[in-house]
């Protein structure tokens, strides 16, 4: 990866669909910065505090994903809203990995288990803005992370950077790149939630989901995959063909359950896309378009606060959960040497 210029060094003049404003400062003195990329009819506003996608406007429509207004709020609540989740976004049953015969143990935050990463993951970090680009129709910004080595329990010093692009036409692109100094585990994603009707607007049960999987991962109490991968044909976890997600997120389906709604890993099929969620109200349609095997699915069960329960979708392309607990899932490993490169496309349009 190339060297990064210090803040101080990065230059915005003629840049016209980049702004930069101060979003608040740490306890610590660290100060926040936050970004407008405008790439004409798409608009994404993003913190250095946790990589966060704050809004993405439809113009001066509506702004489509969660967030909140000020810095203290996301110091103050849960929810990893809008966050890069990392070093591995999921979870890791017993907070504990093998792996090249060392056994790691993790910050158990959901104890007994490791959730995306540990009481202190990427989206409690200051991400260092590294570059940012403009041209007609499109903007980029680019934010770098640094992890030290045992870092939450995880081996090898990682280097992660994320670019956010918006732009040509509807579309907000997220490219991953990341680098290790010793074998490691490494599963990245975003915790955007999406409301196409508009922040606020309610629950998203109306919004109409199709998924190009036909298989996902039970998961036991605690919400570890068994390592059954089990086909959604026959269960309410079947959005194969197009269906209202409150049509059966109450049913009293175990795994529905289990989970307070939907929160599970879908395999994908490797079919484009492999999301699709429109808005009747409105006809607004996103597709998430991958590089990743699979995509958590996560229905806001546990919303509270600004927002109410399920206000939100969370689409989260990714490898699958407990990876390094299940030889027979995707690899996460990254070695050194190795790059490890993941890219989501979201691409908005209207029915």
């Amino acid at each position: 990866m190339p060297r990064s210029p210090s803040p101080s060094s990065i230059d915005l003049r003629g840049a016209s669909g980049i702004a930069r404003t101060r979003f608040g400062r740490l306890p610590d003195g660290t100060d926040v910065d936050l970004f407008t990329l405008d790439a004409g009819g798409l608009t994404a506003k993003v913190a250095t505090y946790g990589a966060v996608v704050q809004e993405l406007w439809l113009g001066e429509e509506a702004n489509i994903v969660l967030g909140y207004r000020s810095l203290p709020e996301y110091l103050e609540n849960r929810g990893y809203m809008g966050a890069i989740v990392g070093r591995f976004a999921n979870r890791i049953a017993g907070a504990r990995f093998e792996l090249d015969g060392v056994e790691h143990r993790l910050s158990a935050n959901e104890s007994p288990n490791c959730l995306h990463g540990g009481s202190a993951g990427f989206d409690k970090r200051v991400w260092r803005v590294v570059r940012t680009r403009a041209s007609e129709g499109a903007a980029s910004i680019a934010l770098r992370l640094e992890s030290a080595d045992g870092e939450q329990g995880f081996p090898g010093a990682l280097v992660v950077e994320v670019t956010y692009t918006v732009g040509p036409g509807m579309e907000l692109r997220l490219d991953f790149r990341a680098k290790t100094s010793a074998p490691t585990v490494v599963n990245l994603a975003s915790h955007m939630y999406w409301q196409l009707a508009g922040e606020g607007a309610g629950a998203i049960d109306d919004h109409v989901l199709t998924l190009g999987g036909s298989r996902y991962l039970p998961v036991a109490p605690g919400m570890i995959p068994t390592g059954e991968v089990a086909p959604v044909a026959g269960t309410p976890l079947d959005f194969t063909a197009p269906t209202a997600i409150g049509a059966r997120v109450d049913e009293p389906f175990e795994q529905l359950v289990r989970a307070g709604g939907y929160d599970h890993h879908v395999v994908l099929d490797g079919d484009y896309p492999a999301a699709r969620l429109v808005h009747p109200g409105s006809g607004r349609a996103l597709e998430v378009e991958t590089t990743e095997p699979g995509i958590q699915v996560y229905s806001g069960n546990h919303l509270a606060g600004a927002y109410r329960r399920r206000g939100g979708i969370a689409l989260e392309p990714q490898h699958c959960p407990d990876s390094p607990n299940h030889p027979e899932f995707p690899s996460t490993v990254l070695r050194p040497g190795r790059v490890f490169a993941s890219t989501t496309v979201y691409r908005l349009s209207r029915e």
